[in-house]
């Protein structure tokens, strides 16, 4: 079972976390597990702020079938 552990993001990715929205599917998978569950702070490098809007954001592309709550 292959798990995505890195050592957090750049300066540069972090600031593409300003615009984190439910509709930016590709910036949402990369904070998804193969299981579908979403990744904790620890592994994903973000910070408090940005985990709570990630954690929403998935949550709400979700529920609109935007992306799925299990994994292939």
């Amino acid at each position: 079972m292959a798990r995505r552990f890195g050592r957090g993001f750049s300066k540069r990715k972090a600031e593409s976390l300003k615009n984190i929205n439910y509709k930016n599917t590709e910036l949402l998978l990369r904070f998804i597990t193969e299981r579908g569950k979403i990744l904790p702070r620890r592994f994903s490098g973000v910070s408090a702020k940005d985990q709570r809007a990630l954690s929403r954001a998935i949550r709400r592309a979700r529920n609109l079938g935007m992306l799925p709550f299990v994994g292939e």
